[in-house]
């Protein structure tokens, strides 16, 4: 009897905010595997706010999801059979096959994991894509120095608080927005930052940024962007650097949002701004994992995820994203 398998599929384009509607279940029967092919059963799949912007059909660094076609995204997976000599039944393996419960591979972008070195939900966060982002958008892209003052927006995020820790570990002072005071005290708990700002329960982010780090800001790690990166610009030291890494506020928007009305504090105070995109750093990964084995052992490395159980509530984990309802990474947990 054939196998059947479980996806999502993008069934129209969203506008504006996305809702259920914008997404459809379907099934797929998987054929008989070949010679050199293998079947991997998902475990963990990955939501992340950059599909979003894949779900629009404009010009971007990565193409757009075709309609009707399998979402795609990151995915902690089990070798269930294999006829492909690199990978062996049982093999953990992390691939881009997300949103469906089971697929049919040639071994093409699947990468052997080790579920000794930390809970596999943890390779689509920490040790995953987000932790590269921080690592390589610190150090490569912002240049950190030690004993820097870091602001962090988003910072109880996936990236967001790899950022904040990483940043810890250079000896760095560090100030957390985000935007609940359940995130900020587990930042503050977890040795994430020296100060937090809920800035859902802050009047105006400037002064309640100017109070955190009165000398100014360092180094901004964006990850929100609209009064997040204006009270950066204000915040910011001369010479001052803004990493871009994440606009979220402004993905669902159906009009585009206003720029910066501080702009020429980029002129005035000679800001160095750089967006950030992770695929440009590839070859740093090597060297980030070296490196965060080396804090997770030290001790100076925690993460925690939000676990959604069940294929079907992909939709709903991945809509919670923009409305903050995770804490560190947003998972979704098969069966």
């Amino acid at each position: 009897m054939p196998l059947v398998a479980r996806e999502f599929r993008l069934r129209r384009r969203p506008v504006g905010m996305p809702t259920g509607d914008d997404f459809e279940s379907a099934t797929r029967e998987l054929p008989a595997l070949g010679p050199g092919q293998l079947r991997v059963k998902n475990l963990f799949l990955s939501v992340d706010p950059y599909m979003r912007g894949r779900m629009t059909d404009a010009k971007s660094y990565v193409p757009p999801f075709e309609l009707g076609a399998p979402l795609e995204g990151g995915a902690v997976g089990q070798v269930e059979e294999s006829h492909h000599p690199g990978f062996a039944e049982g093999d953990v393996v992390l691939s881009m096959m997300g949103w469906r419960d089971r697929f049919v591979s040639e071994g093409k972008g699947l990468t052997k994991l080790d579920p000794r070195l930390a809970p596999l939900p943890a390779f689509l966060g920490t040790l995953g894509m987000p932790g590269l982002t921080a690592y390589a958008g610190l150090l490569d892209v912002g240049a950190l120095k030690d004993g820097e003052t870091v602001l962090v927006s988003g910072a109880a995020g996936a990236v967001g608080s790899v950022v904040c820790q990483i940043a810890k570990a250079k000896g760095c002072k560090v100030v957390g927005v985000m935007g609940s005071d359940e995130k900020g005290r587990w930042l503050l708990e977890n040795g994430c930052a020296d100060q937090v700002i809920n800035y859902r329960t802050t009047p105006k982010l400037r002064p309640a940024i100017q109070a955190a780090a009165p000398d100014g800001i360092d180094l901004t790690f964006e990850n929100v962007g609209g009064d997040h990166l204006e009270a950066a610009l204000a915040c910011s030291k001369v010479f001052g650097r803004i990493v871009i890494c994440g606009l979220i506020s402004s993905y669902n928007t159906t009009a585009a949002p206003p720029g910066p009305s501080n702009f020429r504090e980029i002129l005035v105070k000679r800001l160095r701004v750089q967006g950030l995109i992770v695929t440009d750093h590839a070859r740093r990964q090597p060297d980030f994992l070296r490196d965060m084995m080396g804090w997770i052992q030290a001790g100076k490395m925690k993460w925690t995820e939000t676990i959604i159980e069940g294929l079907e509530r992909m939709p709903e984990a991945f809509i919670g994203l923009f409305d903050g309802k995770n804490l560190g990474k947003m998972v979704v947990k098969l069966a």
